[in-house]
C-alpha cells in the first residue's frame, strides 16, 4: 500500500458496532475480493472488498474475517484468516502480512492462516444458530460474476441447511453511511491530493493538449502524494464529449473556445474523493459559457444548503430539479409556458440535467446509503448539478464533497476554486 497505516481503533470500533446489531448466537463471515484474471497469466490490480476493509483495515487477497460475539471459546469471538506465505511467495510477489502486523493493523488478536479455516468454521458452526452472509446489495450493482462471499454463502447453506441465515448488507449500509471523525479525516486527505492535482491541471491546460495528457498530469500528482491512484475511472471530456455523462476515452484534442469537464478523485486509504470542475481550454470563459456555468454554480450552492439532517435524498433531487428548471428558463433553454404544462413524471429540465444531484461517498465512490430515510450528521455526499447542451457543445458539471453536520453542511472542497474569476486567475498563472 502507498498510504500510511491507519489507526486500528477505527476498525475495532467498526466491528463493535457491527457485532452489536447481530442476533444472539450469530456468526458472520466477510471474505476478501477475488483476484480477477485479466489475460494470460495476468490479473487486474487487486482491490479489497469494501466491507472487509471497513471492519479490518487489511488490504490483502485471500483474507476472511469471522465475527462470533457469543462464541463459547473467547479466542474465536473475532478471527482473521490470512494467506499463508513462504519463501517463494516472498520472492515472486513480495511481503505479505505477518501475524503481528495483522494484529497491529486490525486490532484482532486471533490471526490464523486461511488453510485453517475449514476446521475452525465447522467447529463454530456446530454452536452458532444464526449465520450472517455478506452479499452485494448496492442498488446500482448488477453483478455478472459470483464473488467469494456469494460462493461462501452457497457453500454454507449447502453444508449447514438447518441454520438460520441473515443478511449483513442492511447492517453494513446503516454503519457505513455515517462516517466517523477518522473516516472524514481520511476522505479529507484524498480531497487534499485531488486539490493538488486540480491546481496542476489549471496551470497545464492550453489549446492543443490531449485529454490523456491532462489525465497523466492528474495521475502523476496522485501517485507522488501516496494515493493508490484514481478512485474511479477519470472523465477528461472536452467540447461535445462533456455531454456524454460517462465519457472515459480521454483521447481527443482540447480546442480553443471549448470547455473541458474534469471528473476525477484520488483514492487514499481506500477512501474516495469525487471532484468535478469545468474549465475553459483557453483560460477564459466566453460570455455564453460564463452564463451557463454560473447557472450551474448557483444551483450547486442552493443544493449544498439543503444537505442537512432530516432531508430525504429522493425528495431533495426533485427540489434541486425545480431550481435547475428556473435556471434553464433564464438561459432560454426552456419556455415557462411549456414548463407549466409539463407531465410532472417527465419534467422538461431532464433534457438538460438528466442525472441525480448527490450520492453517498466513502470507501466506494458510490457508497452504501439509503435514499428514502432522513439523512444524518456524519454522512458525506457529493453535490453535482450539471447542464448539458449538445447542440452548443456545452457540458458543465460542478461537484463538491459535503459533510452533513448538526448545523450547516460543511463543504470539504471549499479550498478548490469553482468561481469563474478564481479559475481564470489560476489558469493565467
Amino acid at each position: 500500500m502507498k498510504y500510511l497505516p491507519m489507526d486500528q481503533q477505527l476498525y475495532v470500533e467498526n466491528r463493535k458496532r457491527f457485532a452489536a446489531q447481530l442476533q444472539p448466537n450469530s456468526i458472520a463471515f466477510f471474505h476478501s475480493n477475488d483476484e480477477m484474471p485479466r489475460s494470460g497469466d495476468m490479473n487486474f490490480q487487486f482491490r479489497q472488498h469494501a466491507d472487509l476493509f471497513y471492519l479490518t483495515g487489511i488490504d490483502q487477497e485471500e483474507t476472511l474475517l469471522l465475527i462470533y460475539p457469543d462464541s463459547p471459546l473467547p479466542e474465536y469471538k473475532e478471527v482473521l484468516f490470512l494467506r499463508r506465505t513462504n519463501e517463494m511467495i516472498a520472492v515472486w510477489e513480495g511481503h505479505k502480512y505477518t501475524i503481528e502486523e495483522a494484529q497491529f493493523q486490525s486490532g484482532i488478536k486471533t490471526i490464523l492462516w486461511i488453510d485453517e479455516l475449514e476446521s475452525v468454521q465447522h467447529m463454530l458452526m456446530t454452536y452458532a444458530e444464526f449465520v450472517y452472509l455478506d452479499t452485494n446489495e448496492n442498488y446500482r450493482a448488477r453483478p455478472q460474476v459470483e464473488d467469494k462471499n456469494l460462493r461462501l454463502a452457497h457453500e454454507l447453506m449447502r453444508n449447514y441447511p438447518a441454520h438460520q441465515y441473515r443478511r449483513s448488507a442492511p447492517i453494513m449500509m446503516q454503519l457505513r453511511q455515517v462516517k466517523s471523525k477518522t473516516e472524514v479525516s481520511i476522505i479529507m486527505e484524498a480531497i487534499r491530493i485531488t486539490a493538488i492535482a486540480f491546481e496542476r491541471v489549471l496551470k497545464f491546460t492550453k489549446p492543443g493538449v490531449m485529454e490523456y495528457e491532462i489525465e497523466a498530469e492528474i495521475t502523476h500528482e496522485f501517485l507522488r502524494n501516496r494515493s493508490g491512484g484514481h478512485a474511479y475511472t477519470p472523465i477528461i471530456a472536452s467540447g461535445k464529449n462533456a455531454c456524454v455523462l460517462h465519457y472515459i476515452d480521454n483521447n481527443q484534442p482540447c480546442k480553443r473556445g471549448d470547455l473541458i469537464l474534469l471528473d476525477f478523485g484520488a483514492d487514499y486509504g481506500n477512501y474516495a474523493a469525487d471532484l468535478t470542475r469545468t474549465i475553459p481550454v483557453s483560460g477564459k470563459f466566453s460570455p455564453r459559457l460564463k452564463e451557463v456555468y454560473n447557472a450551474v454554480l448557483r444551483v450547486q450552492k442552493q443544493a449544498i444548503a439543503l444537505l442537512r439532517p432530516g432531508t430525504i435524498i429522493n425528495e431533495y433531487h426533485k427540489e434541486v430539479g425545480q431550481m435547475m428548471e428556473e435556471e434553464l428558463i433564464g438561459l432560454g433553454l426552456l419556455k415557462k409556458a411549456a414548463v407549466k404544462k409539463q407531465d410532472p413524471e417527465k419534467p422538461l429540465y431532464k433534457k438538460y440535467f438528466m442525472h441525480g444531484t448527490s450520492h453517498h461517498l466513502g470507501i466506494d465512490v458510490h457508497d452504501l446509503g439509503t435514499r428514502f430515510a432522513p439523512i444524518q450528521p456524519g454522512m458525506v455526499f457529493t453535490c453535482e448539478p450539471g447542464i448539458y447542451i449538445p447542440e452548443e457543445n456545452i457540458g458543465i458539471r460542478i461537484e463538491n464533497d459535503i459533510l452533513v453536520t448538526n448545523g450547516a453542511p460543511v463543504d470539504l472542497m471549499d479550498m478548490i476554486p469553482s468561481e469563474v474569476k478564481d479559475i481564470e486567475a489560476m489558469m493565467r498563472k
